[in-house]
């Protein structure tokens, strides 16, 4: 399928339906903001306050690292992961591209080759060009690799931004309140993550720990990928001397950190720099990634309610390419299959067909 448009030009275009968006983290924001610049009138519902706090999104890394990702994910993820890298650039101007820096260290070689093998889009380094790239890990890595076209992406950041560009362009923001998607007016674009299961029972959450620190000792530019058998990891650079360390995905619904995990995430920091051994605490917590057993994201059609879900833990990678796929389903009647899972576009059906 030919890449979708970009919706900017509403000239010619009828006016729209009322869209009723539920769930605004980032899944539902990006919806709203596809609609909102297709012209139509959106409405975004959100059960959390405005800090999004107890949402996955609160919790996670905000990589925007397709061709990492091609690991372990299916092709799709990289297609609509390329796809959203341009319209985080369109989104927000600022969003960095600094690439992803892999490295491992010698015992664990094959591991560093067989992620080589398994990923497209990267350059080998050398020691110097490791060091080049991220001097504080100068002379710890002989070689590495980089993914020079990815980026990263602060969630409790950019949302609030994502936000206030929505409210630029006419979007109501109902934050605090709680809706049934069929309760909703128009047509509902339901993004409620795995509050979802009642509807999408296959639905399952898949936990992600993290833990955030502070160091004065280690600076890094870009996202830092450790591999390891047992300990891979990720370390993503935030503001103020601070970093994200994750890498557990842990099949329960249990949102609680185990002192296991916070010890091997540790650990495998400090294996990436010794500094970290001495960087101060300042969260650990868990998300709960919605998940369908394939791993793949799907939009799935029930009359007028459009279930968006199953972005795993490509939340942020993801949800930009799924928005412009579902406004173009919704507003011209273009699906991707792959992604569309529908006999007829939502906005075509009879009256009849449609969910009170």
């Amino acid at each position: 399928m030919a890449p979708s448009k970009t919706y900017s030009d509403n000239s010619k275009r009828p006016t729209p339906e009322a869209i009723s968006i539920v769930g605004a983290s980032v899944a539902g924001t990006w919806q709203a903001l596809a609609f909102a610049q297709a012209g139509c009138p959106v409405t975004l519902y959100e059960r959390h306050s405005g800090d999004l706090v107890g949402a996955t999104s609160y919790w996670a890394g905000g990589m925007l690292a397709p061709d990492c990702e091609a690991e372990v994910s299916e092709p799709l993820v990289a297609r609509l992961g390329h796809r959203s890298l341009a319209l985080w650039r369109d989104a927000l101007p600022g969003t960095r591209f600094e690439g992803s820096l892999v490295v491992a260290h010698t015992r664990d070689r094959a591991d560093f080759e067989r992620f080589a093998r398994l990923t497209p889009g990267h350059a080998r380094l050398d020691a110097a060009g490791v060091a080049a790239l991220e001097p504080a890990l100068a002379g710890r890595f002989r070689d590495g690799l980089f993914y020079a076209a990815e980026g990263h992406v602060e969630p409790r950041r950019v949302l609030p931004m994502l936000y206030r560009r929505l409210a630029e362009l006419g979007v109501v923001l109902r934050f605090g309140e709680e809706v049934a998607p069929h309760e909703l007016p128009g047509t509902v674009i339901d993004c409620r993550g795995l509050a979802a299961q009642d509807a999408l029972p296959e639905l399952r959450g898949v936990k992600g720990e993290v833990v955030i620190v502070e160091s004065r000792d280690v600076t890094f530019t870009r996202p830092v990928r450790l591999l390891h058998p047992r300990w891979p990891l990720y370390v993503i650079p935030r503001e103020d001397g601070r970093f994200l360390i994750g890498a557990t995905s842990i099949e329960s619904e249990d949102d609680r950190v185990s002192v296991r995990s916070a010890l091997e995430l540790m650990t495998a920091a400090y294996a990436l720099h010794p500094a970290f051994g001495e960087a101060r605490i300042v969260e650990i917590g868990a998300g709960l990634r919605p998940a369908f057993p394939d791993h793949a994201p799907r939009v799935t059609v029930e009359g007028r309610i459009l279930r968006v879900n199953g972005l795993y833990r490509h939340g942020f990678l993801l949800a930009p390419a799924l928005a412009e796929l579902t406004a173009a389903f919704v507003v011209d009647g273009q699906q991707d299959d792959e992604v569309i899972h529908a006999g007829a576009p939502a906005h075509r059906r009879a009256p009849e067909e449609v969910l009170s």
